[in-house]
């Protein structure tokens, strides 16, 4: 990123915080090309005004004293641009999110306790919008996560929001007016089922038409919330549930038909027999309001495990 043509801003963030752990927790596998991550700097392609942007994150300073090095190309030409980006890397990466609550929770933990130490620091992340959690959660419907993120890596080059050209272009999230340019064909093309195909685009249809405005339902409560969206296509209580923690931040919400995240949970807290629906939400009710946070950080041990945090080991 030259430096000419970059805007700098400073982050401070609620202590503790470390963001190769939260940076993680965001993009989930490695083969993540949305948000992207080399070892000390986390990138993203974001819209801003009406224009894509290069953004990238070094943290300087400590875990109990961290603050970020924000830069965005091309450079941002007003304040109100400047507070979008800042808005954006606080809410992806967790920045202001205050957790003193969390970690004198896993104090009087002894199970909860190793595992908030292993990953302090890290905090809860949030998609950019609730358009793209719901579209994450299309993805990777009956689908293993490695397969969901590479349909959501090819939309975002077909649909081409990007910085930079050829070999060194990188692509951002599409909007909903950028997903409806496209025909069905096109989509089942890049590998999306007729049934994904048809839930994103009448989706991004009637947000595009303004018949549904999903973007402001962080006003509602859980229930108000999970009942609107199940009146949408392609929504059951998986996707609700996981719009809820990673769209809205709602840390008290561990996603209860998780496949993955039930069995990390069984294999944690030591039971044989697989935990359903019921059994989860059972496990943990101890640590509510943070059974989120659990969620979270079980993804980073499961990482850590397949040799992809060395650091956090």
């Amino acid at each position: 990123m030259p430096h000419d043509a970059a805007s700098t801003l400073i982050i401070r963030p609620v202590p503790p915080f470390r963001l190769d752990l939260t940076v993680w927790a965001l993009r989930r596998r490695t083969h993540n090309a949305i948000d992207r991550w080399d070892g000390t700097t986390y990138r993203r392609v974001i819209v801003v005004g009406d224009r894509s942007r290069e953004v990238e994150v070094r943290q300087a300073g400590s875990t109990a004293t961290p603050r970020l090095i924000v830069k965005a190309a091309p450079a941002l030409r007003t304040h109100s641009e400047r507070q979008k980006v800042r808005s954006a890397v606080e809410r992806l990466l967790g920045t202001r999110v205050d957790l003193r609550d969390w970690y004198r929770t896993a104090e009087d933990d002894p199970r909860l306790e190793p595992l908030a130490v292993r990953f302090r620091g890290m905090k809860p992340p949030q998609l950019l919008t609730v358009f793209e959690t719901l579209l994450n959660a299309f993805a990777c419907q009956q689908l293993s996560l490695v397969v969901g993120l590479e349909l959501l890596n090819r939309l975002a080059v077909m649909c081409d929001v990007r910085r930079g050209t050829g070999v060194r272009s990188h692509y951002g999230f599409p909007t909903p007016n950028d997903v409806v340019r496209h025909r069905a064909a096109d989509y089942r093309a890049i590998g999306f089922s007729r049934q994904k195909v048809d839930a994103l685009l009448t989706l991004a249809q009637r947000i595009h038409d303004g018949t549904i405005a999903v973007e402001g339902l962080a006003c509602y409560t859980d229930a108000e919330v999970s009942a609107r969206l199940l009146e949408l296509r392609g929504v059951g209580r998986w996707t609700a549930e996981y719009v809820l923690l990673r769209g809205l931040g709602r840390l008290h919400v561990f996603p209860g038909d998780d496949v993955g995240a039930q069995k990390s949970l069984a294999r944690w807290i030591g039971r044989r027999a697989p935990l359903d629906y019921a059994g989860v939400s059972k496990a943990v009710a101890k640590w509510q309001p943070y059974a989120g946070m659990v969620y979270f950080h079980l993804l980073l041990d499961r990482l850590s495990k397949a040799g992809v945090l060395e650091s956090a080991a």
